[in-house]
């Protein structure tokens, strides 16, 4: 072997090698960390021990609402779009990794062509060339800006993770919230269809007296407005039981004339309860917290890489090949081999470079208070849900009461108007209160409910960020 040949491809190497060194070396970047003082303990305090589940819904005992959250996660459009997302982001961390690595190309061409004339019956030599070429070419990141970049797209991509995981949680606090309404607003309607039959009872009775003389036509006239009334609180309860439900068939992924939600009892549910932790772990457990911060982070590599952009650019080309004067033969080939180093340095772009600079630091600020605020507000939304889960307990069990006294009440006034002891204002008052207590009752357990779903949202619904995240 010739041996300037090999030291050629001896210098070659070590100066890749050199370069990948230096590469390697470049600084590493320092992620921002605002400085935030956590509470010690929730301002609502809770008793629960048990710990928050990722599919904390099937604590609600439901089948059927654990299969439509089944398949929502199976077909919604919006976390579809978010895995597509991800997708994406994921390509753009490849291609942002791949600057990383030289770049190698081959390339290989052919000629025919013709010299003097010659021994040939045309009078002409006819001659063929083959040539192969092997080509590298490296950006040393010697101040980091490549590896800056590519650190940048990771952190985006966990951003989309992140994301995703946002719009999942989103997606199952909203289908159950959703199959929670439906269920409240036949509650709502049966009711209502008691208290109407109770109405039209009551109806029968002041038409009996009337026929006796007992009642006047008065009475008559304001039972029949209040059987009325009732009939009339039946129209917008079956409308906004038909658009919740059409709104849980559309987070299905479903069409919403084809879904149908079978009528469970709104009071055969569970209502769950979890430990809410402290409130230092809130920020590993809520993905929202967790994108934040990875869009911090990508804006610290934003910084670094415009940063490094003000520097001198160094870059490396080699190529090595051989060519024959025969096609397609290379018993006497002629070998090449090169090396080149450039190196760039702008020296006048209209402040374009520093004023990039200054974007990615100002925009790293922006985040910063982004995160504040997006910590500030989420350990807000937990006491909250914490405090109103508390309150909307309280609140139902005395309107269980409240409701038995007034169903007791409406009898009492039904057998003293019978017998002409009251009057039938007395027999109106107590309807209208019980119609109430028993609306009220339903709407609370609703309220109990959704109460809770805010609680298992707000604590991150059991999602927990790994070290490696």
């Amino acid at each position: 072997m010739n041996p300037r040949l090999t030291f050629r491809h001896t210098r070659l190497a070590l100066a890749v090698a050199a370069a990948l060194a230096l590469s390697a070396c470049a600084g590493r970047i320092d992620a921002t960390k605002p400085n935030l003082e956590m509470p010690a303990s929730w301002a609502e305090s809770s008793s629960a021990t048990a710990e928050l589940q990722r599919d904390w819904w099937r604590g609600f005992g439901s089948d059927e609402l654990s299969g439509l959250i089944d398949q929502a996660l199976a077909n919604n459009p919006d976390l579809n779009i978010a895995a597509e997302r991800v997708t994406q982001a994921e390509i753009t961390a490849r291609l942002a990794g791949a600057s990383l690595f030289p770049l190698l190309t081959v390339s290989a061409n052919t000629g025919v062509g013709s010299n003097k004339p010659g021994v040939t019956p045309t009078g002409w030599t006819k001659t063929e060339n083959t040539g192969v070429a092997l080509s590298v070419a490296y950006e040393v990141d010697v101040w980091g800006r490549v590896a800056a970049v590519a650190s940048g797209a990771n952190a985006s991509l966990n951003a989309s993770r992140y994301d995703m995981e946002t719009v999942r949680l989103t997606l199952t606090t909203g289908v159950a919230n959703a199959y929670f309404q439906t269920l409240a607003l036949r509650v709502r309607l049966k009711v209502a269809q008691e208290n109407l039959a109770i109405a039209e009872k009551v109806y029968a009775i002041v038409e009996a007296r009337y026929r006796y003389g007992s009642a006047s036509a008065l009475d008559m006239s304001r039972q029949r407005g209040t059987v009325l009334a009732q009939r009339n609180i039946l129209l917008p309860l079956q409308v906004q039981e038909r658009q919740t439900v059409s709104a849980l068939a559309i987070l299905l992924g479903r069409q919403p004339q084809a879904l149908q939600v079978a009528a469970q009892d709104l009071n055969v549910l569970t209502v769950p309860e979890v430990s809410p932790g402290l409130p230092s772990t809130l920020i590993t457990r809520r993905p929202d917290l967790a994108s934040v911060e990875a869009q911090l982070y990508a804006a610290d590599a934003n910084v670094a890489a415009a940063r490094a952009a003000l520097l001198p650019t160094i870059s490396l080309t080699g190529s090595a090949g051989n060519s024959s004067a025969a096609l397609l033969a290379l018993g006497n080939p002629a070998y090449g081999v090169g090396l080149t180093a450039s190196f760039v340095q702008t020296l006048f772009d209209g402040n374009r470079l520093r004023l990039q600079v200054q974007t990615s630091e100002s925009v790293r600020r922006q985040l910063v208070e982004s995160y504040r605020r997006t910590v500030f507000a989420s350990l807000k939304e937990v006491d909250d849900a914490l405090s109103n889960a508390s309150r909307n307990l309280a609140q139902e069990q005395a309107q269980i009461e409240i409701r038995k006294e007034a169903r007791r009440a409406l009898q009492l006034s039904e057998l003293r108007y019978r017998e002409g002891a009251d009057d039938l204002n007395t027999l109106l008052d107590a309807q209208r209160t019980l119609f109430a207590a028993d609306d009220q009752l339903a709407q609370l357990r609703l309220l109990r409910l959704t109460g809770t779903t805010d609680v298992f949202k707000s604590l991150g619904g059991g999602w927990s960020r790994t070290p490696a995240q």
